[in-house]
């Protein structure tokens, strides 16, 4: 059982943190927009808005626990004045006075205490949304298919939030060429990829002139290299 010593020292950090909680300034919960004070965010970049929208989650959850807090704390201060501070709800036992001085506001000992359950619920939009670059049918098969990095690339060409100043370090010609990855190729892994072919079997390897297949050629000879087709055929 508490003593009037123990219950006034106790009584005191409940105040000065009721004090603490009541002082404490978050954001209205109000929209982004108005919350930053911008007419519109249209223009802001992606990165910004999701600082921003970081930032603003954070505050409306701080403020949610010190409300809840608070509660906790204006519990303790009426059971003080009703008497029934120090003893659990549940069993009606001494709650340890080392646990009342971790935990001034509980009301409960540290078997019976309410927010012993640790939550593993997710948010429901993981039913459905996977990690960047997920698995599509042809990821990781034996041969050359439209795979999640050439869908990725085909979007991307039609902009990101990357700006030209990001590929300074790049030697680009056009402006549709600034995105991650943009000289690679699609469908295919190799530049011979676009003029050979074989029968259904894989032999009979066979070049089909084209500009690609010329532009392939120079660039070769710029090397001093021959074509590499396998099967210990060189072109």
């Amino acid at each position: 059982m508490l003593d009037n010593n123990e219950v006034d020292k106790l009584h005191t950090m409940l105040v000065n943190m009721k004090d603490e909680l009541e002082s404490r300034s978050f954001l209205e919960e109000r929209s982004q927009q108005a919350s930053v004070g911008e007419l519109s965010s249209y223009d802001n970049h992606p990165a910004d808005l999701g600082t921003e929208e970081f930032e603003r989650g954070k505050d409306l959850s701080l403020k949610q626990h010190s409300s809840i807090m608070l509660e906790k704390v204006n519990k303790a201060l009426q059971a003080i004045d009703e008497g029934g501070y120090g003893v659990c709800l549940v069993c009606k036992k001494d709650i340890d006075p080392e646990r009342l001085e971790a935990v001034p506001y509980t009301l409960y000992c540290k078997e019976h205490t309410p927010d012993q359950k640790i939550s593993n619920d997710r948010p429901i939009e993981e039913d459905v949304l996977g990690v960047p670059f997920s698995t599509m049918v042809n990821d990781n098969r034996d041969a050359t298919f439209y795979d999640a990095e050439d869908s990725w690339q085909d979007v991307a060409q039609y902009g990101t939030s990357d700006t030209p100043g990001d590929f300074l370090q790049h030697d680009l010609e056009e402006y549709s060429d600034t995105y991650l990855d943009a000289h690679d190729s699609v469908g295919y892994v190799e530049a011979f990829e676009n003029f050979i072919g074989t029968d259904i079997y894989g032999n009979n390897i066979t070049v089909y002139p084209s500009k690609v297949h010329e532009q392939y050629e120079r660039d070769l000879d710029n090397y001093d290299e021959d074509l590499y087709l396998g099967n210990d055929n060189n072109i």
